[in-house]
Protein backbone atom coordinates (compact mmCIF):
# COMPACT_ATOMS: atom_id res chain seq x y z
CA UNK A 1 0.00 0.00 0.00
CA UNK A 2 0.97 3.69 -0.99
CA UNK A 3 0.97 5.30 2.94
CA UNK A 4 0.79 8.31 1.01
CA UNK A 5 -3.07 7.30 0.80
CA UNK A 6 -4.66 7.75 3.90
CA UNK A 7 -7.24 4.86 4.74
CA UNK A 8 -10.72 7.27 5.10
CA UNK A 9 -12.73 3.87 5.01
CA UNK A 10 -12.63 0.58 6.78
CA UNK A 11 -15.17 -1.70 5.10
CA UNK A 12 -16.54 -5.09 7.07
CA UNK A 13 -17.65 -8.44 6.83
CA UNK A 14 -20.26 -9.61 9.38
CA UNK A 15 -20.56 -13.02 10.03
CA UNK A 16 -17.22 -14.77 11.09
CA UNK A 17 -16.09 -11.09 11.35
CA UNK A 18 -18.15 -9.03 13.63
CA UNK A 19 -20.52 -11.43 14.95
CA UNK A 20 -20.54 -15.59 15.78
CA UNK A 21 -23.66 -17.61 15.74
CA UNK A 22 -24.52 -19.59 18.68
CA UNK A 23 -24.72 -22.80 18.06
CA UNK A 24 -28.26 -22.82 16.92
CA UNK A 25 -29.12 -26.73 17.60
CA UNK A 26 -29.20 -27.23 21.40
CA UNK A 27 -31.41 -23.81 21.29
CA UNK A 28 -33.74 -25.11 18.57
CA UNK A 29 -34.31 -28.83 20.24
CA UNK A 30 -34.86 -26.82 23.63
CA UNK A 31 -37.71 -23.99 22.43
CA UNK A 32 -39.44 -27.40 20.61
CA UNK A 33 -39.67 -28.99 23.40
CA UNK A 34 -40.93 -26.00 25.22
CA UNK A 35 -43.79 -26.30 22.62
CA UNK A 36 -44.39 -29.77 23.38
CA UNK A 37 -42.16 -31.37 20.19
CA UNK A 38 -39.44 -33.61 21.47
CA UNK A 39 -36.81 -33.33 19.60
CA UNK A 40 -33.09 -35.27 19.63
CA UNK A 41 -30.47 -32.55 19.46
CA UNK A 42 -28.83 -34.46 16.48
CA UNK A 43 -32.65 -33.86 14.52
CA UNK A 44 -32.26 -30.19 15.28
CA UNK A 45 -29.10 -29.82 14.25
CA UNK A 46 -29.88 -31.88 10.56
CA UNK A 47 -33.06 -29.45 10.53
CA UNK A 48 -30.87 -25.94 10.82
CA UNK A 49 -28.44 -27.57 8.38
CA UNK A 50 -31.07 -28.15 5.66
CA UNK A 51 -32.64 -24.54 6.86
CA UNK A 52 -28.83 -23.15 6.54
CA UNK A 53 -28.14 -24.58 3.04
CA UNK A 54 -31.10 -23.67 1.94
CA UNK A 55 -31.08 -19.96 3.23
CA UNK A 56 -27.44 -20.09 1.52
CA UNK A 57 -28.78 -20.70 -2.04
CA UNK A 58 -31.88 -18.06 -1.62
CA UNK A 59 -30.51 -15.52 0.19
CA UNK A 60 -30.87 -12.92 -2.27
CA UNK A 61 -34.26 -13.17 -2.58
CA UNK A 62 -34.31 -11.74 0.98
CA UNK A 63 -34.12 -7.77 -0.51
CA UNK A 64 -36.74 -6.52 1.71
CA UNK A 65 -39.02 -6.74 4.21
CA UNK A 66 -41.85 -8.51 2.52
CA UNK A 67 -39.58 -11.13 0.39
CA UNK A 68 -37.65 -11.55 3.52
CA UNK A 69 -41.11 -12.58 5.26
CA UNK A 70 -41.46 -15.05 2.46
CA UNK A 71 -37.69 -16.39 2.01
CA UNK A 72 -37.89 -17.41 5.88
CA UNK A 73 -41.28 -18.90 5.77
CA UNK A 74 -39.48 -21.47 2.85
CA UNK A 75 -36.41 -21.68 5.23
CA UNK A 76 -38.70 -22.94 8.13
CA UNK A 77 -40.78 -25.38 5.34
CA UNK A 78 -37.09 -26.59 4.42
CA UNK A 79 -36.32 -27.39 8.27
CA UNK A 80 -39.66 -28.83 9.31
CA UNK A 81 -39.62 -31.29 6.74
CA UNK A 82 -35.50 -32.33 7.74
CA UNK A 83 -36.77 -32.42 11.37
CA UNK A 84 -39.63 -35.00 10.26
CA UNK A 85 -41.42 -33.85 13.56
CA UNK A 86 -45.39 -36.07 13.84
CA UNK A 87 -47.43 -33.01 14.31
CA UNK A 88 -45.00 -29.86 13.76
CA UNK A 89 -46.67 -27.20 12.53
CA UNK A 90 -45.30 -24.40 9.88
CA UNK A 91 -45.73 -21.59 12.55
CA UNK A 92 -44.34 -23.29 15.00
CA UNK A 93 -41.06 -24.53 13.53
CA UNK A 94 -40.40 -20.71 11.86
CA UNK A 95 -41.13 -19.57 15.48
CA UNK A 96 -38.29 -21.81 16.48
CA UNK A 97 -35.86 -20.88 13.68
CA UNK A 98 -35.99 -17.61 14.19
CA UNK A 99 -35.70 -17.97 18.11
CA UNK A 100 -32.84 -20.16 18.04
CA UNK A 101 -30.60 -17.68 15.91
CA UNK A 102 -28.23 -15.44 18.63
CA UNK A 103 -25.03 -13.57 16.94
CA UNK A 104 -22.70 -12.23 19.24
CA UNK A 105 -19.88 -9.65 18.85
CA UNK A 106 -16.22 -10.87 19.03
CA UNK A 107 -14.55 -9.63 21.96
CA UNK A 108 -12.02 -7.64 20.23
CA UNK A 109 -15.22 -5.93 18.32
CA UNK A 110 -16.53 -3.26 19.66
CA UNK A 111 -13.17 -2.17 21.44
CA UNK A 112 -11.62 -1.75 18.01
CA UNK A 113 -14.19 0.02 16.12
CA UNK A 114 -14.74 2.68 19.07
CA UNK A 115 -10.87 3.24 18.54
CA UNK A 116 -11.44 3.27 14.48
CA UNK A 117 -14.03 6.19 15.21
CA UNK A 118 -12.09 7.78 17.52
CA UNK A 119 -10.00 8.43 14.17
CA UNK A 120 -12.53 9.58 12.14
CA UNK A 121 -12.18 6.71 9.99
CA UNK A 122 -15.76 5.15 8.38
CA UNK A 123 -16.95 2.34 9.23
CA UNK A 124 -19.30 0.79 6.50
CA UNK A 125 -20.54 -3.34 6.90
CA UNK A 126 -20.40 -5.29 3.83
CA UNK A 127 -21.92 -8.62 4.12
CA UNK A 128 -23.57 -11.82 1.99
CA UNK A 129 -26.87 -11.39 4.24
CA UNK A 130 -30.30 -10.28 3.45
CA UNK A 131 -32.00 -6.68 4.26
CA UNK A 132 -32.67 -7.91 8.15
CA UNK A 133 -28.93 -8.14 8.93
CA UNK A 134 -29.51 -4.57 10.82
CA UNK A 135 -31.97 -5.72 13.02
CA UNK A 136 -29.70 -8.48 14.39
CA UNK A 137 -26.64 -6.49 15.14
CA UNK A 138 -29.20 -3.57 16.95
CA UNK A 139 -28.61 -5.76 20.11
CA UNK A 140 -24.68 -6.49 19.46
CA UNK A 141 -23.93 -2.68 19.78
CA UNK A 142 -22.43 -2.77 16.70
CA UNK A 143 -24.70 -0.53 14.84
CA UNK A 144 -24.30 2.69 17.06
CA UNK A 145 -20.61 2.42 15.90
CA UNK A 146 -20.78 2.31 11.94
CA UNK A 147 -21.95 4.64 9.39
CA UNK A 148 -23.54 2.31 7.13
CA UNK A 149 -24.43 -1.60 6.15
CA UNK A 150 -25.03 -3.03 2.50
CA UNK A 151 -26.40 -6.01 2.30
CA UNK A 152 -25.71 -8.42 -0.95
CA UNK A 153 -29.22 -8.94 -1.40
CA UNK A 154 -30.33 -5.46 -1.64
CA UNK A 155 -27.67 -5.03 -3.95
CA UNK A 156 -28.39 -8.11 -6.13
CA UNK A 157 -25.45 -9.69 -5.96
CA UNK A 158 -23.15 -11.76 -3.52
CA UNK A 159 -19.36 -10.89 -2.49
CA UNK A 160 -17.15 -11.92 -4.05
CA UNK A 161 -19.01 -9.80 -6.65
CA UNK A 162 -17.83 -5.67 -7.11
CA UNK A 163 -21.51 -4.20 -6.55
CA UNK A 164 -21.42 -5.08 -2.61
CA UNK A 165 -18.19 -2.92 -2.51
CA UNK A 166 -18.53 -0.43 -4.91
CA UNK A 167 -21.85 0.01 -2.93
CA UNK A 168 -20.01 0.26 0.41
CA UNK A 169 -17.62 2.75 -0.88
CA UNK A 170 -20.22 5.01 -1.79
CA UNK A 171 -22.01 5.22 1.20
CA UNK A 172 -18.45 5.55 3.01
CA UNK A 173 -17.79 8.46 0.23
CA UNK A 174 -14.17 7.17 -0.50
CA UNK A 175 -12.25 5.87 -3.49
CA UNK A 176 -11.23 2.10 -3.75
CA UNK A 177 -7.70 3.37 -2.72
CA UNK A 178 -9.10 4.92 0.66
CA UNK A 179 -10.64 2.24 1.82
CA UNK A 180 -9.32 -1.31 3.67
CA UNK A 181 -11.47 -4.52 3.72
CA UNK A 182 -11.57 -6.75 6.61
CA UNK A 183 -13.48 -10.17 6.09
CA UNK A 184 -12.66 -13.96 7.01
CA UNK A 185 -13.29 -15.57 3.90
CA UNK A 186 -10.16 -15.47 1.38
CA UNK A 187 -12.61 -15.66 -1.61
CA UNK A 188 -15.60 -13.21 -1.00
CA UNK A 189 -13.24 -11.00 1.15
CA UNK A 190 -10.18 -10.63 0.22
CA UNK A 191 -10.09 -11.83 -3.30
CA UNK A 192 -13.09 -9.89 -3.82
CA UNK A 193 -12.00 -6.45 -2.47
CA UNK A 194 -8.86 -7.05 -4.36
CA UNK A 195 -10.44 -7.04 -7.67
CA UNK A 196 -12.80 -4.19 -6.82
CA UNK A 197 -8.99 -2.05 -6.00
CA UNK A 198 -9.51 -2.36 -2.46
CA UNK A 199 -6.64 -3.01 -0.13
CA UNK A 200 -7.95 -6.61 1.67
CA UNK A 201 -7.05 -8.32 4.97
CA UNK A 202 -8.05 -11.97 6.24
CA UNK A 203 -9.31 -11.93 10.16
CA UNK A 204 -8.36 -15.14 10.95
CA UNK A 205 -8.65 -15.79 14.73
CA UNK A 206 -7.69 -19.49 14.41
CA UNK A 207 -5.30 -21.32 12.85
CA UNK A 208 -2.96 -20.58 10.17
CA UNK A 209 -3.60 -18.20 7.10
CA UNK A 210 -2.92 -18.97 3.53
CA UNK A 211 0.44 -18.84 2.68
CA UNK A 212 1.09 -14.58 0.82
CA UNK A 213 -2.09 -13.69 2.55
CA UNK A 214 -2.50 -10.55 4.67
CA UNK A 215 -4.26 -11.60 8.31
CA UNK A 216 -4.74 -10.19 11.12
CA UNK A 217 -5.56 -12.06 14.42
CA UNK A 218 -7.98 -9.55 16.06
CA UNK A 219 -10.09 -6.42 15.14
CA UNK A 220 -7.53 -4.63 17.46
CA UNK A 221 -4.66 -5.12 15.00
CA UNK A 222 -6.56 -2.50 12.16
CA UNK A 223 -6.18 1.00 13.51
CA UNK A 224 -2.02 -0.04 13.39
CA UNK A 225 -2.96 -1.17 9.46
CA UNK A 226 -4.25 2.68 8.64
Amino acid sequence: LDRVTRIRAVLLDALGTLVELQPPAPRLARLLRESGFGVSEEQSGAGFMAEIAYYLDHHLEGSDPERLERLRDRCAEEMRRALDVPGLDHATARRAMLGALEFRPYPDVLPALGELRERGVTLVIASNWDCSLPDWLGPTGIMELVDGVVTSAEVGVAKPEARVFERALAIAGAEPGEALHAGDKVDNDVEGAVAAGIRAVLVQREGEPPAGVAAIRSLRELPALL
